[in-house]
């Protein structure tokens, strides 16, 4: 299916190099960003006291975060909705000094001053012990995804696709966390997920353009790499946009009606895949051409199928 057909090849790569400079630009700020302010990780990560309170009526999420900030326990702390409009997730973190029990003590007494109402359902407390493992378990994630994509374009393609491929994906992953570091967003569990769904979406947008570009390394035999990359992208936007539109529909409902549960792993999505259409098509495509990738590592030499026997 095709919704926008173009007549000739667009250049992309006669551009390349002004979309890896800006690219190359953000990637640092980025990571000036990490290693300034650092990722403002959740009660997942850094531990703290997690309780689930039931209302008979809907809950009034504005009145619940009014009821504990009148608490002044210092730090962050999340509410939002869980399962049903009556009930309500509360993170709390670690309060030196004052345990998990006594700390939903404190909660509840001010929710129920409140409203008579709110029952407590569970309280877990998530220690920092199992944050670190948490982080400790993301980061291995993480690089298994990464060596699973390397290893997986090394076989289906060639290992200058692999290196392409897994910088433009980490660009992403960076990028993405540079944003949760500049307006310190919270990073959570939820968000770790996005950013490994962002690894996948994103390599499979980079098989599509590299099997287009092995696909017209055959047809165009006389033609130079950079036309052929050109004409592998442009044969590849409609389907692109289409894609990346309908994913991006239903990432942008879940960013309106997730609640607050959703909206961080919802701007967490939205990122990765706007930069994951960029560095698809405009960053590992450009690096496997300066690579000197060529038709000869894509396509295998065509055997004679009837060979002439040499008499003697």
């Amino acid at each position: 299916m095709e919704f926008f057909r173009f007549t000739r090849d667009i250049p992309f790569m006669r551009h390349a190099k002004v979309f890896n400079i800006i690219s190359l630009v953000v990637f640092i700020a980025a990571v000036v960003f990490l290693a300034v302010r650092g990722l403002n990780f959740g009660v997942d990560f850094k531990g703290g006291t997690v309780i689930e309170v039931n209302y008979a009526e809907h809950a009034d999420l504005p009145r619940v975060r009014h009821a504990i900030e009148s608490l002044n326990l210092g730090g962050e702390f999340s509410v939002q909705g869980f399962g049903s409009a009556n009930t309500v997730l509360i993170r709390l973190p670690l309060k030196e000094g004052v345990s998990s029990a006594q700390l939903s003590e404190d909660v509840m007494r001010a929710l129920q001053a409140d409203n008579p109402s709110a029952t407590q359902q569970r309280v877990e407390f998530v220690g920092p012990q199992v944050g670190r493992e948490l982080y400790s378990n993301g980061s291995l994630a993480l690089l298994l995804v990464v060596l699973g994509i390397v290893a997986y374009l090394s076989l289906r393609f060639e290992w200058r696709f692999a290196v392409a491929a897994i910088i433009a994906n980490l660009h992403d992953v960076v990028i993405i966390l540079g944003f949760f570091a500049f307006f310190q967003w919270e990073f959570s569990l939820p968000v770790l997920a996005a950013v490994l769904a962002v690894l996948g979406y994103s390599v499979n947008e980079s098989v599509i353009v590299a099997d287009r570009i092995r696909e017209n390394f055959r047809k165009l035999r006389k033609a130079s790499v950079p036309h052929v990359i050109d004409s592998a992208i442009t044969s590849t936007i409609s389907r692109t946009i289409i894609t990346h539109f309908s994913t991006q529909l239903m990432v942008v409902s879940m960013l309106i009606f997730g609640g607050e549960a959703l909206h961080y792993f919802a701007v967490a999505l939205t990122i990765g895949i706007l930069f994951g259409i960029y560095s698809s098509v405009l960053v590992m495509s450009p690096i496997a051409m300066w690579l000197g990738v060529s038709r000869e590592n894509l396509v295998k030499p065509e055997r004679a199928t009837n060979p002439e026997k040499i008499l003697p």
